[in-house]
């Protein structure tokens, strides 16, 4: 069978999508379009079907996808070995999920690791969806991506840092001054934080010490609670306790310790099962892993002034 009709047949499997696999190889929608034509009758199945704007695979297109992507990934990685590639020539674009935070505390290494070596690079940081990242991951739309929630399926991942939890409250908070109890944590004020892809793991840790939290506010950013609890004194959140003790250097707030345990959380780095690009994706996701364990992150970038 014909190089390039396993490539066309992986980029629609990958994207799901004619034009984005015409866009991902180079070529015009036609083109692929009578690949996937030569394709059916080479395998005797439609392979693909369009329901709505996706083409979804048939069974046979799901049995031979993963034998495909991975003999087009080793043949892949066999030329890039003969023709070595080289970082400072590359002008790819590729594409980050990163959390709110990620983007705060984690960019700026990751940019200039990035930059020293392959100046011509772009990276694009798309918003941290957690439900979406397999789909991400398994089709391409990202290449790597930070979180400490668990992602399922056949991705590469590697440990970054491991992360603790803590209670942020204002200084003028009753519990400010005091040991903070499992009973005064259960009955307090709480805000929930949207954008935390640490929070399933918290919930699991309440959940083992029976607590049960009925926030009373609920924001989709971390980088809103400095303020709002500076100006609050009935009101705490739980959050990456690193971070949190960041902002007390410019915010009237205090951190506790927690009154449960909770595992540190692991945040990894994922890279994309798709077959695009191998060499050059083996360099993105060591530089970046390089990167961020070298960086101690900027969150104190959050900052305000220190007023009541």
């Amino acid at each position: 069978m014909d190089l390039n009709l396993i490539r066309v047949f992986v980029a629609i499997a990958e994207t799901r999508s004619l034009t984005s696999a015409a866009r991902r190889l180079y070529v015009t929608q036609p083109a692929v379009s009578q690949a996937l034509g030569r394709l059916r009758r080479e395998l005797d199945d439609p392979l693909f079907r369009r329901v709505g704007r996706v083409m979804e695979p048939t069974p046979l297109a799901d049995s031979v996808y993963p034998g495909f992507r991975d003999a087009l990934a080793a043949v892949d990685r066999t030329l890039d070995g003969v023709h070595r590639f080289a970082p400072a020539d590359s002008d790819r674009t590729f594409r980050i999920a990163l959390s709110e935070l990620g983007e705060i505390g984690w960019l700026p290494a990751i940019v200039r690791a990035v930059r020293a070596e392959a100046p011509r690079m772009r990276i694009d940081v798309v918003p941290m969806d957690v439900a979406a990242l397999p789909d991400w991951l398994g089709r391409g739309v990202v290449d790597l991506a930070v979180t400490p929630s668990h992602v399922p399926g056949p991705f590469g991942r590697t440990v970054l840092k491991s992360q603790g939890y803590g209670v942020a409250m204002s200084a003028a908070h009753p519990l400010a001054d005091q040991p903070l109890t499992l009973d005064a944590y259960a009955a307090a004020s709480h805000v929930a934080v949207a954008s935390d892809s640490g929070a399933p793991a918290l919930a699991q840790a309440r959940r083992a010490h029976g607590i049960e939290i009925d926030a009373r506010i609920a924001v989709n950013h971390l980088a809103s609670l400095p303020p709002l609890l500076a100006r609050s004194r009935d009101l705490i959140a739980t959050l990456p306790d690193t971070i949190a003790l960041g902002w007390t250097q410019t915010w009237p707030l205090v951190v506790r310790p927690l009154p449960f345990e909770m595992p540190p959380v692991e945040i990894a780095l994922y890279r994309r099962s798709s077959s695009q690009h191998p060499a050059a994706l083996d360099w993105l996701f060591k530089t970046v892993a390089h990167a961020i364990r070298g960086s101690s992150g900027r969150f104190e970038a959050i900052h305000g002034e220190r007023t009541a």
